[in-house]
């Protein structure tokens, strides 16, 4: 019996040595193949971010159009021709500014110690440093002295240019806010250095508090795609102007009453509306920075959803109420409705029970309407309702996000005041600036004539001949 336990233990012993070795050997050949696969797989995320940035991206920065459309439709014909060259003057500067400057100032050095002069700016803004470029590894790459094993393992996630391109995007649509509130009467040179500090300085350092991982971000202040962060920062900005500026020539009575200035060509109006739309869902899909797994699709779709919703709903609000606050349905308020409803879910789209997006999107909607008449009442000239839509319905969508997403009210409070007083006071400071010294408004005789004869001595519509208005000055 001894005999046979003995044979049957070496046996056992022998099996479990031969298993141990043949384990040992797989393990040896196919590690090498499994560490490949992780590869590929990091190698399929990166690519599908950087895809996302630079898709989402191109979508945003159509929105560049639709503000165009929008301004150009909303103004007399004697000024459609100014508003598409500051339009396109816009999204240039902008993009030199965010490339020279601007990024580096919102995000390079943000949570680093960070000194000028003695005083410790860490947490408030980025660095310094001019211009931005691809990593080091991104440039071996391409030059063939590196590899993707070298880029993916800087741990970023996405190619580096591809984030700055999603990032400029964003900076152009705030200064585009400003050029419509200020339309026919504010000077093409002094807007565009206007756009230029707002571009370089302005934004990047609000951007920098929350996005850049700042003071605002450590706070939990919360605003997923910006209705703080781009939109009323925008909204402050063209208050300011508007301000400083002041109304168009005849636009309101000697008795305080709005004349009315229709918009001259609806159709562009609303094409414009229409293209801004679209472009929000890149605005807000995008803004989950991220196409690498299934639940950045399911996020991405839930976000375009809640943006839709917003905007339907804000639409639809914005015409029911048009008629007891403006004394007629108004196409034009239902127009900026659609616009609040999609500034108010940007701050926090990324919720599923999605009821709470047509509540979001109808509230931006009164609000939107309400601001439209406030700013008569207060005698303040916005030619496309750029502060009501963008300003209100921002600070609005900041607050819902306690409602949406559980955002601490008294977090979302402090973003609001501490962004609005330093948007605001920055752009006072520099609009003021610019009227003592180049003055920030066009003569009253370039004003009646219209920019486009006056400043660019060309006409918009040759063929038609434009009718001389009457002004309570004359």
């Amino acid at each position: 019996m001894k005999t046979m336990v003995g044979a049957f233990n070496r046996s056992r012993i022998i099996t479990l040595l031969a298993a141990t070795g043949i384990a040992t050997l797989l393990l040896f050949v196919f590690r090498p193949v499994a560490a490949e696969a992780a590869g590929v797989e990091e190698e399929a995320v990166f690519i599908f971010n950087t895809f996302a940035f630079l898709v989402w991206g191109a979508l945003v920065m159509w929105m560049a159009a639709g503000f165009t459309m929008l301004e150009a439709g909303s103004v007399r014909t004697k000024n459609a021709s100014m508003i598409c060259l500051k339009n396109i003057g816009i999204y240039s500067i902008a993009g030199l500014a965010y490339f020279i400057l601007g990024y580096n100032l919102m995000y390079v050095g943000v949570g680093r110690e960070l000194s000028l002069f003695g005083v410790d700016f860490g947490g408030l803004i980025g660095s310094f440093r001019l211009f931005y470029e691809s990593s080091a590894a991104e440039a071996a790459l391409l030059a063939g002295n590196g590899s993707a094993a070298d880029v993916l393992a800087e741990g970023v996630g996405y190619a580096s240019m591809s984030d700055w391109f999603f990032q400029m995007v964003f900076v152009a649509t705030a200064a585009s806010i400003v050029s419509g509130a200020l339309a026919e009467r504010v000077k093409m040179w002094s807007f565009f250095l206007f756009v230029l500090i707002l571009t370089a300085i302005i934004y990047p350092v609000v951007g920098a508090w929350y996005w850049g991982g700042g003071w605002l971000d450590d706070l939990g202040f919360v605003d997923f795609a910006g209705s703080t962060i781009v939109h009323s920062t925008g909204g402050w900005a063209a208050l300011a102007g508007v301000l400083i500026v002041g109304p168009r020539l005849g636009k309101f009575r000697k008795d305080g009453t709005a004349r009315a200035t229709p918009p001259s060509n609806i159709l562009v109006v609303t094409l414009g509306v229409f293209i801004l739309w679209l472009g929000w869902f890149g605005f807000n899909g995008g803004s989950q920075l991220a196409l690498g797994s299934a639940a950045d699709a399911v996020a991405m779709s839930v976000v375009i959803v809640n943006t839709n919703l917003a905007a339907a709903a804000g639409v639809i609000a914005a015409i029911l109420v048009s008629r007891p606050i403006m004394g007629r349905i108004d196409l034009f308020a239902g127009l900026n409705g659609a616009i609040a409803g999609l500034v108010s879910v940007t701050a926090a789209p990324n919720f599923v029970d999605h009821p709470w997006a047509l509540l979001v999107g109808a509230v931006g909607g009164v609000l939107v309407v309400m601001g439209l008449k406030l700013l008569e009442t207060l005698k303040l000239d916005d030619v496309v309702g750029a502060i009501p839509a963008h300003l209100i319905a921002g600070v609005w969508g900041t607050i819902a996000a306690c409602i949406t997403v559980g955002a601490t009210f008294h977090v979302q409070l402090i973003g609001i005041v501490c962004v609005g007083a330093f948007a605001f006071c920055a752009s006072w400071l520099v609009w003021k600036g610019l009227e003592k010294t180049i003055s920030a408004r066009v003569p009253y005789s370039v004003e009646r004539l219209g920019q486009d004869a006056g400043e660019l001595g060309m006409e918009s519509y040759p063929e038609f001949v434009l009718m001389p208005e009457d002004f309570d000055e004359d």
